[in-house]
């Protein structure tokens, strides 16, 4: 009897492992092993119109809007590209500051927004008014409290525009900062990243993040722009690009100088507000993607639990379960390790493990996030 329970418990762990080893083997290891290399001397590969929507957003505007208009994105000495920020009912004392800073930059505008969209929540009527105001096919997507890794982030990002590509997904990444919070965001950041940059560069796009990245104008108006979930808060980046990407029109730029930054929250209590938040939209995704995404987080769920259960069967049950362990932990790290080298997250590596498992409470706390109705603001 404990024979055949050792088996199942056996046998339901290397299934569990085996899962996880595929996902890590066949999807994310196209991030840690990507080889593409982008020129920074590459004259504008077309005109572009860069979109901020920013809410009461003064002090990050400060801090971030100069980096974004100072982009070597010229030709002969003229930017060939636009500066949009769309002010969207701010209460502080942003429209000053924006008006302030126009004459020193004959490519940037902004587009004042005074009075709220009705039953249309969160920034998706700002977004939907700068894309209507923009010049130029090639929109280029970030926050307000992001900045650019480089002067050279609209050059690399519009790199990733080759051939049939209309969709370019780019890396949003968090400030380093000390202290155990900002390392469990990070890594649930490069872990996210991970995935729908890994599922993208597989043929299987489902998301997108708005610090950073970019679309053809033209396909936002194809797909009728945010209409089949304008009644949602969120999903002005993710479920758009659930929607519009295909396994061929979607491309991917990883390059440092091409990433934005932006900080982290500093309180357990707001980054558990933004995750719930940005979770709520998973649900509406299509169901291939919720299938293999859910597959991956349920077996990830699992494996140390799994791992502990089949410990207490005697050998050679036992030396079974730490070969399959021992396996895919090596294969996990040397895919993480690489990746992270790729999103400038390396000095994460060496507590990897220990946030591998934290990830147990993550699913915990904010999987019945999926379950909870979108709250309609920012």
């Amino acid at each position: 009897m404990l024979d055949n329970l050792g088996e199942i418990a056996l046998y339901f762990f290397a299934t569990v492992a085996g899962i996880q080893i595929c996902y890590y083997l066949f999807i994310f290891s196209r991030v840690a092993f990507y080889r593409r290399k982008f020129d920074t001397d590459q004259p504008p590969a077309g005109q572009f119109s860069v979109i901020i929507c920013a809410k009461d957003e003064e002090l990050n505007l400060q801090r971030n809007l100069p980096g974004v208009l100072q982009q070597r994105y010229h030709d002969h000495l003229k930017p060939e590209y636009e500066v949009i920020v769309v002010n969207d009912n701010s209460e502080d004392d942003s429209r000053y500051y924006l008006q302030s800073i126009e004459p020193g930059y004959p490519h940037y505008r902004t587009i004042e927004i005074k009075q709220p969209a009705k039953f249309i929540p969160g920034k998706k009527f700002p977004l939907s008014m700068g894309l209507r105001g923009a010049a130029f096919e090639n929109i280029l997507l970030t926050d307000a409290d992001c900045k650019p890794g480089s002067t050279y982030w609209l050059s690399l990002m519009s790199q990733g525009f080759t051939a049939d590509k209309e969709i370019v997904l780019g890396y949003g990444a968090y400030n380093k900062k000390p202290g155990f919070l900002n390392k469990v965001i990070r890594y649930e950041t490069f872990f996210s990243a991970l995935q729908h940059l890994g599922f993208a560069m597989s043929g299987m796009p489902y998301m997108g993040v708005g610090r950073n990245l970019a679309y053809k104008k033209e396909l936002f108006y194809r797909h009728k722009g945010f209409t089949s979930h304008q009644h949602l808060a969120g999903g002005d980046d993710d479920l758009f690009v659930n929607t519009a990407a295909n396994r061929k029109n979607v491309g991917v730029v990883i390059d440092k100088k091409a990433f934005t930054y932006s900080e982290a929250k500093n309180s357990w209590s707001s980054w558990f507000r933004q995750k719930t938040r940005h979770m709520t939209t998973g649900k509406h995704y299509r169901f291939g993607h919720k299938f293999v995404l859910g597959l991956f987080s349920l077996t990830h769920f699992l494996f140390y639990p799994a791992f502990i259960l089949a410990l207490f069967f005697p050998p050679p049950m036992l030396w079974y379960t730490l070969g399959i362990f021992g396996f895919k932990i090596l294969v996990q790290s040397v895919i993480q390790f690489a990746a992270m080298r790729k999103l400038d997250e390396r000095d994460l590596f060496k507590f990897s493990l220990f946030l591998d498992i934290f990830m147990l409470f993550y699913y915990i706390i904010f999987t019945p996030a999926l379950l909870v109705k979108s709250k309609n603001r920012w």
